[in-house]
């Protein structure tokens, strides 16, 4: 016999004036496999057709779909009604970003803003010929630069992170973590002086306060804890 859940959804649209933040609830059977992606599916085309939310790849690799699920910032693509003992969810959009309407929030305008802030693209001193084989690295530092690019930007990182709520500025994990890809890339000839002035203040390495929601929420599993603090031992060097 299939469970009853309860569904309560943060509803709110910042751009109608007489709007007011609300929770509505919805009540629908559990199906087999049913991931809250599914959920809110069904709630778009039977119950709420207003309901707005973000979804592209249903896979868990284009980030789209996060958002908080009983407190918690998750894919809503893979993460599934059964695993839960509780029938009853709360959905909310993700803290730390601006607010579309519902649980759809903008992160494009913030991770574009991150990527310029940290210069997340490979500084060469020789213009680029890609006529040329590209040159060859060694295969210990493609896998960790391999690695670090698994990053799908779905912000959960940055809404699990006590100092990103508490400083407007804070570049986040998601930031450190693009400076310690571009780090080890070989192709990269900036040095560790360069990066500090990219990150050496409270606003990047030092306002890290190693809580490491970050990690324990992150849905790739990226290795964050190790990298942000061996990256800041480095730049505690230079300091």
């Amino acid at each position: 016999m299939s469970r009853k859940l309860t569904i309560n959804i943060l509803e709110y649209d910042p751009q109608d004036p007489s709007d007011r933040p609300k929770i509505v609830s919805f009540k629908m059977d559990e199906t087999p496999s049913l991931s809250f992606y599914l959920v809110l599916k069904y709630i778009k085309e039977h119950l709420e057709p207003d309901l707005a939310y973000d979804v592209v790849c249903r896979a868990g690799i284009c980030g789209s779909c996060a958002m908080i699920i009983n407190g918690t910032p998750r894919l809503a693509c893979k993460t599934l009604t059964n695993n839960f003992k509780e029938t009853e969810f709360t959905l909310a959009p993700l803290a730390g970003f601006a607010l579309i309407k519902d649980l759809s929030v903008n992160t494009g305008i913030w991770m574009k803003g991150m990527n310029k802030r940290v210069e997340a693209w490979v500084h060469q001193n020789t213009p680029m010929d890609i006529s040329k084989i590209e040159r060859k690295i060694d295969p210990d530092a493609a896998d960790e630069v391999f690695e670090l690019d698994r990053c799908i930007e779905c912000g959960i990182c940055v809404a699990s992170c006590g100092t990103k709520l508490m400083r407007e500025d804070f570049v986040g994990a998601v930031g450190l973590m693009k400076v310690a890809r571009f780090r080890a890339d070989p192709h990269d000839i900036r040095s560790d002086e360069e990066f500090y002035e990219l990150i050496g203040d409270d606003n990047g390495i030092f306002g890290c306060m190693s809580l490491m929601g970050c990690e324990d929420n992150c849905p790739k599993e990226l290795p964050l804890q190790n990298k942000i603090a061996y990256l800041r031992k480095k730049m505690v060097e230079l300091g």
